[in-house]
């Protein structure tokens, strides 16, 4: 087994592969990933270079793991020792199958309980049953960090990869990093090689005030590397624009 980030698992993949060193003759029976969230093309090459399926993991620094993926590709709760519940900006729990805040509870914190741990991430309960017959409940999505969702100038929220994708499908795009530092300015790091054109440039800004506003600001910047957070994660999107400004101008718009 290989345990590591999404992010790094996937350069150590992307690096192999360009230098054709091969990586599926490991004898690896899976690659365990945890702590960022894993996107689709990072499962993909992950899984194709080093020959072997992924398994996303869930987990917090205090909460510890609290869902698996079993091989039937079910995310399942670690529900005999924690109460995983999804709840709304006010608090209360939302529907099964419907994105809120991950809450957590941990029954085996004696000395120190953890009663409703507001954990920062977005997610989605399941209410199927796993083909792998397990009986425990299932995390159906997880969607990222509160953060990682950008608002539009009438303060609409969509998930990062409504940007995500504009940038990262661009030939020539090594790296990126898209930060909103308010409803009206956002700015888009980029780690290129010879094959960016500067034509994409304008692609980002068109598709970006597209989605969010005419009137936003977006600024493109081409930088040498792109530092991870300083817990070693990467994040390709980072919002430090509050939730409540949102509901401001849903507020003034009504």
């Amino acid at each position: 087994m290989v345990f590591g980030y999404p992010s790094a698992l996937s350069y150590i993949a992307q690096y192999a592969e360009r230098h054709a060193i091969r990586l599926d003759q490991l004898g690896l029976r899976v690659a365990f990933v945890t702590s960022e969230r894993l996107y689709d093309h990072q499962r993909e090459v992950i899984h194709r270079v080093f020959g072997c399926p992924v398994a996303n993991g869930y987990g917090g620094r205090d909460a510890g793991f609290i869902a698996h993926e079993c091989p039937s590709g079910g995310l399942h709760l670690s529900a005999e020792d924690i109460v995983v519940e999804t709840v709304g900006s006010s608090g209360d729990r939302v529907a099964i199958g419907e994105p809120g805040e991950i809450v957590i509870t941990h029954m085996a914190t004696r000395d120190f309980p953890f009663i409703r741990y507001r954990t920062g991430d977005i997610g989605v309960l399941g209410d199927r049953e796993c083909a792998c017959g397990r009986g425990l409940p299932l995390l159906r999505e997880i969607q990222g960090r509160t953060t990682d969702f950008i608002q539009a100038v009438n303060g609409t929220m969509m998930h990062g990869l409504a940007l995500v994708y504009t940038v990262r499908d661009l030939p020539g795009v090594v790296e990126f990093k898209i930060i909103q530092h308010a409803l009206d300015r956002i700015e888009v790091l980029l780690v290129t090689d010879s094959t960016f054109d500067l034509m994409h440039e304008d692609r980002i800004v068109r598709d970006f005030k597209a989605r969010l506003g005419p009137t936003v600001q977006v600024t493109v910047k081409k930088v040498d590397r792109i530092e991870p957070e300083k817990s070693g994660k990467f994040r390709y999107v980072i919002s430090h624009v509050p939730a409540t400004r949102a509901d401001e101008k849903q507020a003034e718009s009504a």
